[in-house]
């Protein structure tokens, strides 16, 4: 038995470095936070950034609980104009990451509760196409305040 002992402990010793090398298993939402609309009764919007796991996915739909229904959305630039186009899925590579953010790839949140207020949190549930689905804590920011860090 006092053979075993030396053989082991590098095998787990060195076992347990590789797994802090490996990328997550799971999918994971960072950064993620809403704009207030400036005026009520207007869409609000939400940015965040997926980080892909061990097998690609697709990403179908994003809710929150302060608002009564939320698209994804794409701004870009067409003939010198910047136009918004509806967005059903988002491929969400394995290991990759998926960014929404001002000005690109973004959530529109119709019918935003007046009872968020900046500073506040909502939950954001982000549904795959495989049924699976997590959740995240979105920060509220006003309209016109900075975005958060």
């Amino acid at each position: 038995m006092a053979m075993v002992a030396p053989v082991v402990a590098p095998v787990v010793g060195g076992a347990l470095l590789l797994t802090g090398c490996l990328k997550p298993a799971a999918i994971e939402a960072d950064h993620a936070w809403v704009r207030l609309p400036a005026v009520e009764g207007r869409p609000g919007s939400g940015y965040f950034t997926l980080h892909g796991g061990a097998a690609a996915t697709t990403l179908v739909a994003v809710s929150t609980d302060y608002a009564i229904r939320t698209e994804m959305h794409e701004s870009m630039m067409s003939g010198g104009m910047a136009t918004m186009a509806k967005i059903d899925s988002i491929p969400l590579p394995a290991g990759g990451e998926v960014t929404f953010q001002p000005g690109g790839r973004h959530l529109m949140l119709f019918g935003v509760s007046r009872d968020l207020k900046p500073g506040d949190n909502t939950l954001l549930t982000f549904t795959f196409a495989d049924g699976s689905r997590i959740q995240r804590k979105a920060v509220a920011v006003g309209a016109g305040d900075p975005a958060p860090e």
